[in-house]
């Protein structure tokens, strides 16, 4: 083992002393990944992120930066496989989108309470309208840069631009995160605190979100029994 990777070991064990929280052991296993992989093992770990939300990019990403730092690839490759890796985990879910299709969704919104075939056609209207933006700045936004890909590929966003918007807005996000897991180096833990308040917002907003349509849409269904 390297003293480069000796190193990477005893930021994390020293971070994770007493309780060892869930984003310390993310950090243990993308660590191991790219010792193991290099690079590459960056890439895998955010197209993983991609599929799977709750792995938090904003952890992920320092640690790449981190590995870069201490010389195990250069800073140049962290930022390059870690935007692949979005754009390939984007592209896999963009073509569940596909799979799925209008069709499919308005079937499923039929046998979904307080769902209606009408909600999908909103949906899709309303991408087809903000989807570039909705792509781009999405891919800045923790769980929703993956679950844009869906209506994505539901809507037949052209590949081409798909990719590019994907890979514009994922270049962004990756840069600051690698870049502040490289020049804080061994204080990259320091990030974990700002990324569990980031997480909570997020889960707050989508609590409230749901709730506002779970009322919007039990306003509408009553309005419509009185009408009839």
């Amino acid at each position: 083992m390297t003293d480069s990777t000796l190193s990477l070991h005893r930021v994390s064990a020293d971070s994770s002393s007493g309780d060892q929280s869930w984003l310390t052991s993310l950090a243990d296993w993308t660590v191991s990944l790219m010792e193991v992989i290099g690079p590459v093992g960056a890439g895998i770990a955010i197209a993983l992120e991609n599929l799977f939300p709750p792995l938090p990019s904003e952890v992920v990403l320092p640690m790449a930066g981190l590995t870069a730092s201490r010389g195990s690839f250069t800073l140049f490759e962290a930022l390059l496989w870690t935007t692949l890796g979005s754009v390939v985990g984007a592209f896999a879910l963009y073509g569940l989108g596909r799979w799925l299709g209008v069709d499919r969704l308005r079937a499923i919104a039929a046998k979904v309470p307080l769902l209606h075939p009408e909600d999908v056609d909103r949906t899709v209207a309303w991408f087809e309208r903000h989807g570039g933006k909705a792509v781009f700045f999405g891919r800045m936004v923790p769980i929703f840069r993956s679950l844009i890909s869906i209506p994505a590929g539901v809507s037949k966003m052209p590949l081409w631009r798909f990719g590019l918007l994907t890979a514009a807005g994922s270049l962004i996000w990756n840069t600051i995160f690698v870049l502040a897991g490289y020049l804080l180096g061994e204080n990259w833990h320091v990030i974990e605190q700002y990324a569990d308040i980031l997480k909570y917002v997020v889960i707050v907003g989508v609590a409230v979100g749901v709730a506002w349509f779970m009322y919007a849409r039990v306003r509408s269904l009553l309005a419509s029994r009185r009408d009839a």
